[in-house]
């Protein structure tokens, strides 16, 4: 069972408190800035153990009859067919996604906003899409000088010319599909239109990482600087923060630097900036729940490593530079780390080399290591998930739970009629025959009924992986990484 440094209950109980104060604060109505997922935080879950990846939102449950969802885009990304990296869908398709998931979840979406609208064809025929679907919809244009000419933005020329979004809720939540999508600047155009209308309203901001009371080189603010090594992300110490109050509080370089604009506008719209430091502008309470922090400290440090391979794989794709490897690099440096501190990389290398052929380790929560390798039957990530379930299951490794008159037909299935080269059984059809298995196989049932034990254990590939595998091994909430090396480049190498 996955050790617990964060305790999610706590969590709840005091962010949705900090949330009802801030609005108390502003007269009744604030417009919180959501940075970061409202969904499957990853991230927060891996580096604070027991924080819930949908904890944020099971947060703003509470506030549910106070609240009304804004979602964000940036027309040009429309345009552009701009992607999500981690879903592979479009920021349209995804605005579309989040909507459908709010309303299951029974929140009040009130609009959606088009940023930077420039008449651009693709953001009218959004619109269209959305109000055919009963979504207001509203646009806000390019304002020229923006950031630095507050003056002009704030006034009928900049702010005044964006579309006034109608909301009728005390709380509204500013989301977006990704960054760069003009959150900030649609929760500042509202308060402009709400103050002109005699309407008290505030801004917040609400961004998990990095967490501001916790130190500069904390390992849980430095695996976030990680995490956004290719955006150029760098965590400071809030130097109006310390002006003001005295007090270390950590932010990161992009709040900072815009922190004097921002500020100079809050005050031209309301008569007085509220804050005096970024970190005023916050409402995170992360910092507040950790209950043990030397399962933070080592899961942080993981979160590091797995970042750095994550990396690796990009500069092989050509998405990112090496820049960002070696950023990382230094990360690690100042946390006194390598891959050797991740002990199942060396269990995949040696397998590798034993085999002279891709393997795969798998370290289970309760530490121990099993290792698989590529077969006539299945891949190397498909034989450890099933040593792993057997190692939970205290079933004896050379006892097959899966029979091959199970598994032939499948093979033959995949090459003769659905076009397959590789013969081999993935992830997602070893388990799948595992499932028809158990209907016949106590032992097979045995090592089904240890899935959910799998959650929190660390992964490592020879090779990279096919993209089903990786997906099914996420989806079984197993962390993963690999060598930035191809299964093909192996064959080469023993043909030499």
């Amino acid at each position: 069972m996955e050790k617990k440094g964060f305790d999610n209950a706590k969590y709840l109980e005091m962010q949705s408190a900090k949330i009802l104060e801030r609005i108390a604060m502003f007269g009744g109505k604030l417009y919180l800035e959501f940075g970061g997922k409202l969904f499957d935080d990853y991230h927060a879950s891996r580096v604070l153990p027991g924080f819930e990846p949908d904890s944020k939102i099971k947060m703003l449950s509470q506030l549910k009859d106070q609240a009304e969802i804004l979602i964000v885009i940036n027309s040009s990304d429309i345009e552009k067919n701009k992607q999500r990296s981690d879903l592979g869908i479009t920021y349209d398709v995804d605005v579309l996604r989040l909507i459908d998931i709010f309303l299951k979840k029974d929140f009040y979406v009130g609009s959606v906003v088009l940023t930077k609208f420039k008449y651009q064809p693709s953001a009218i025929a959004f619109q269209k899409r959305l109000e055919m679907r009963g979504i207001k919809v509203y646009r806000h244009y390019p304002i020229e000088g923006y950031p630095s000419e507050v003056e002009k933005i704030v006034s009928d020329d900049g702010y005044g010319k964006n579309e006034y979004v109608v909301t009728s809720r005390p709380l509204v939540v500013v989301t977006a599909p990704g960054p760069g999508s003009g959150k900030m600047a649609t929760c500042l155009s509202q308060l402009y239109h709400e103050n002109k209308r005699g309407i008290k309203a505030g801004y917040a901001k609400y961004e998990t990482f990095p967490v501001w009371n916790l130190a500069l080189n904390h390992p849980v603010n430095i695996a976030y600087e990680a995490a956004t090594a290719d955006l150029n992300d760098m965590n400071m110490i809030d130097p109006f923060h310390l002006e003001a109050y005295g007090e270390m509080a950590v932010n990161y370089n992009r709040d900072i630097e815009i922190f004097p604009v921002l500020s100079a506008m809050l005050e031209k719209v309301l008569g007085k900036s509220p804050y005096k430091s970024p970190t005023d502008m916050g409402v995170n309470m992360a910092g507040h729940c950790i209950i043990d922090k030397d399962i933070v400290f080592s899961a942080s440090k993981q979160e590091v490593i797995r970042r750095y391979y994550s990396a690796l794989l990009e500069v092989r794709k050509g998405t990112i530079s090496k820049d960002v490897v070696s950023k990382i690099e230094v990360l690690m440096q100042k946390l006194l780390i390598s891959i050797n501190d991740r002990a199942v990389v060396k269990y995949a290398l040696d397998k590798a080399n034993e085999t002279s052929a891709p393997a795969c380790a798998l370290q289970l929560p309760n530490g121990k290591i099993v290792t698989g390798r590529t077969g006539k039957l299945m891949g190397a990530s498909a034989a450890v998930l099933l040593n792993a379930l057997k190692a939970l299951a205290d079933i004896d490794d050379d006892l097959d739970i899966i029979s091959s008159k199970v598994l032939e037909p499948i093979q033959l299935l995949k090459v003769n009629h659905m076009g397959s080269a590789n013969p081999r059984l993935h992830t997602d059809e070893i388990l799948l025959s595992l499932a028809v298995s158990a209907t016949t196989n106590p032992m097979a049932k045995k090592a089904m009924e240890q899935l959910s034990l799998l959650k929190g254990s660390e992964f490592h590939s020879s090779v990279i992986l096919s993209h089903v595998d990786k997906k099914t091994l996420k989806t079984l909430g197993i962390n993963v990484t690999s060598e930035p090396k191809r299964e093909s480049e192996i064959n080469l190498d023993d043909k030499k």
